[in-house]
């Protein structure tokens, strides 16, 4: 599925199909396999799916409509569309954009991994112990953050790999995209499919499924879990990283808003709760096998993806290698999605502003996202990766998702946005919609923020020293905002 040319200067989808995979790609990705399935055994089981749908329908679907409506009517991308709301906004939409660009420098780094580990997957070359290969062999971790330790030539060359994927992939623009998201969206999710199989018929299986799932209702009177509800659907669906509002902008000017919006997170969620059965039984399988209970296994992050996963992997009585080298490249294609994505925003914005040519304006931004992964791959570069993700995660996206709500809401007279996509869309929104993003959405999201900031001022993150926060949380988002307000000063041609 690719894309027509309509002029020299703007290019369209072809097809509905073609925006919809891009969409539902952007959102799908590393964390609905690794994030998803532990939050949600963590916050109830089966009954954390009614705080999640209900977070689903009155924050990730509407926003998602926001944005397609956004980049719909005013045609641009993060910037452009800021700056025709007031001249002056326009430094939001470079900061949309800086956002994604930031999260895509370590996000690659974990493609890095991962791309090690489809090729490590022919041998098991993790051998016995998997913890011990993963953290000392492979990433040879160092004791915190700032003992930077060498290069991990593994993660090097599977970094140069990513960013090379990522150049190829966007330098001709949206029709590339729309050629690709066509295999790498439906390739993943067959391949979890075919896992999640391989894991349900192995022994200790639905005791892992009954542990993810099994609902512990007391856990809805907790707001801690509302919170987490609101916080994977805000993060899981790529909202307020300009993603979405630069992929609107390429649909034609009769397309469907509200409907395909509703397609995306509905596919989002569904692949998400896909990934708890093919994490879970496995996770039950390894338990059984090594005599412990599922809850001493870890089953979170990076560990439950390159200790937990491969640790079951080498127990599987037959086949395992093809198992392995099945689920890496699963997760390498769910990532390429998300990776081009968070990048598509910033170089569109670039080649608007200044007229400089798609190649080239992906090639600078790649060549710098490839040197701000570096400090990643070293032996430093797990620690740094969880403390700039973390502040990143919890302060950046929401104060963009916040802002957004108060600009489109407030500053723009939301009812116009929705008026745009009643008149293109199957399905239409009423008032009630506009409440939610004036007044709901953002309460939700100035409650998270409080969250965050409460958390990390009573309690020292993951016990890092505050000079690392400050140089791996709060120095990023202060010099994003600062690049943010420059770029806007520069002028266009």
């Amino acid at each position: 599925m690719g894309l027509v040319i309509i002029s020299e200067k703007k290019e369209h989808w072809d097809s509905r199909f073609a925006f919809i995979m891009a969409a539902v790609g952007s959102a799908v990705g590393l964390g609905n396999v690794w994030r998803f399935p532990f939050v949600c055994y963590k916050n109830g089981g089966g009954a954390f799916l009614i705080p999640y749908f209900v977070a689903l329908f009155t924050a990730g679907i509407p926003l998602m409509i926001l944005e397609f409506s956004v980049g719909h009517m005013l045609r641009g991308p993060p910037p452009e569309c800021f700056k025709k709301i007031g001249k002056k906004l326009e430094w939001i939409g470079w900061w949309t954009t800086l956002i994604p660009f930031i999260v895509a420098s370590y996000y690659v780094v974990v493609m890095a991994w991962c791309f090690s580990y489809m090729i490590y997957s022919v041998d098991l070359r993790w051998g016995a112990d998997a913890g011990n290969f993963f953290l000392n062999t492979f990433l040879g971790a160092t004791t915190g953050p700032f003992v930077i330790g060498g290069f991990r030539i593994p993660v090097l060359l599977g970094l140069l790999a990513i960013w090379t994927s990522i150049f190829l992939i966007l330098y001709k623009g949206v029709k590339r995209i729309g050629k690709v998201v066509a295999i790498t969206v439906p390739l993943p999710t067959i391949l979890l499919i075919i896992l999640t199989v391989r894991g349900l018929t192995l022994p200790g299986a639905m005791q892992g499924v009954s542990y993810y799932l099994t609902p512990d209702f007391s856990k809805l009177l907790h707001g801690d879990v509302w919170l987490a509800a609101y916080a994977q659907v805000f993060f899981s669906l790529s909202l307020a990283q300009g993603i979405l509002i630069t992929y609107a902008s390429f649909l034609k000017k009769k397309s469907d808003i509200t409907n395909n919006a509703f397609i995306a997170s509905l596919a989002d969620a569904g692949t998400s709760f896909l990934a708890g059965f093919t994490v879970f039984s496995v996770v039950g399988y390894l338990a059984l096998s090594k005599g412990v209970g599922i809850e001493n296994l870890g089953i979170a992050g990076p560990y439950l993806t390159f200790i937990t996963y491969p640790t079951a992997i080498s127990l599987l009585p037959f086949a395992a290698s093809v198992f392995g080298i099945m689920f890496y490249i699963a997760l390498l294609t769910f990532g390429i999605d998300s990776a081009f994505s968070m990048i598509e925003p910033i170089t569109v914005g670039i080649n608007t502003k200044w007229r400089i040519s798609k190649t080239k304006s992906t090639a600078i931004i790649c060549m710098l996202g490839f040197f701000a992964s570096l400090i990643f791959t070293t032996g430093s570069g797990l620690h740094w990766l969880d403390i700039v993700d973390h502040f990143i995660a919890n302060f950046g996206l929401v104060l963009v998702g916040l802002t957004e709500c108060i600009v489109f809401g407030y500053l723009y007279k939301v009812y116009r946005l929705r008026e745009h996509a009643n008149a293109v869309s199957d399905i239409r929104i009423g008032r009630w919609w506009d409440i939610l993003i004036r007044f709901i959405v953002p309460v939700v999201l100035i409650t998270l923020l409080i969250a965050s900031l409460f958390e990390n001022l009573t309690t020292t993150y993951m016990g890092y020293p505050a000079w690392a926060i400050i140089a791996g949380g709060v120095i990023p988002l202060l010099v994003i905002l600062i690049i943010s307000i420059i770029l806007m000063q520069k002028r266009g041609k």
